[in-house]
């Protein structure tokens, strides 16, 4: 006779399914050690909706929880602003001005900000118009590295230190980083801020290149490297989230 020493658990489903006056939601699931409850959430940056459980939680005990909050789910989710793909005719910020996607030709080419015939602002997409998404974004992420690199360059000058690596990612929940080895890590969609709240982070990841915390000294670094930095930091509180609906 053989007896089983370990009962196999099943694994969580990665998302559970909600439904609230004729409407479906996909309501992310994730297991934390840490957490001491069931905590719900949605993002108002990206619109996901996450569950978030103890460890010792069931999942039957999850679904059901989510299912009782479908009508919140519901409310929350009709305030996230719409989301603005881009493709021809879409209006995306660039450095802080709205640029209208254009696509400018079938014959391959780079892409480049420009002025129409009109003389407004336009993001200038060449080559098969399938591509233009991806385009648009290889783009924006050139364009965010090439003013990250400058002002990179421009605050380490300042303070005498070295950044070690400058990356640009698509990061949800900080804009920037920079770890204990002097690599830089910036958010892509600060390009599409108006360029002194982009110089803002460049100084704050730069200045923890000397100073590695939050503390007095660091901020009176920032504050010296980027003057306006009251000012971007208001910005991305009040403005931040929606750079994430672009895309």
């Amino acid at each position: 006779m053989r007896f089983a020493l370990f009962r196999r658990v099943p694994a969580d489903p990665p998302y559970l399914k909600v439904s609230h006056d004729g409407q479906a939601f996909k309501v992310a699931l994730k297991r934390r050690p840490t957490a001491k409850r069931i905590t719900l959430r949605v993002s108002n940056a990206t619109g996901e909706v996450v569950l978030t459980i103890p460890e010792r939680t069931d999942v039957g005990l999850a679904q059901k929880f989510a299912d009782s909050h479908g009508g919140w789910i519901a409310t929350r989710l009709a305030k996230v602003p719409e989301r603005v793909l881009f493709q021809p005719g879409s209006l995306v910020p660039l450095r802080g001005v709205p640029h209208r996607v254009v696509h400018w030709s079938n014959i391959r080419g780079t892409t480049q900000a420009a002025r129409d015939p009109e003389g407004q602002p336009i993001i200038a997409v060449t080559g098969d118009i399938a591509h233009v998404t991806r385009r648009v974004q290889d783009f924006l992420e050139a364009e965010a590295k090439r003013d990250f690199a400058a002002a990179v360059k421009r605050h380490t000058a300042a303070l005498g230190v070295t950044a070690k690596r400058i990356t640009v990612r698509d990061t949800k929940s900080r804009w920037g980083s920079c770890s204990a080895t002097g690599a830089l890590s910036f958010s892509w969609r600060l390009i599409m801020a108006p360029p002194f709240v982009l110089d803002y982070l460049a100084a704050h990841e730069v200045a923890h290149l000397r100073e590695l915390n939050h503390s007095h000294r660091f901020w009176k670094l920032t504050h010296q490297l980027c003057p306006r930095t009251d000012e971007a930091e208001a910005w991305l509180k009040t403005y931040g989230s929606a750079l994430h609906r672009f895309g």
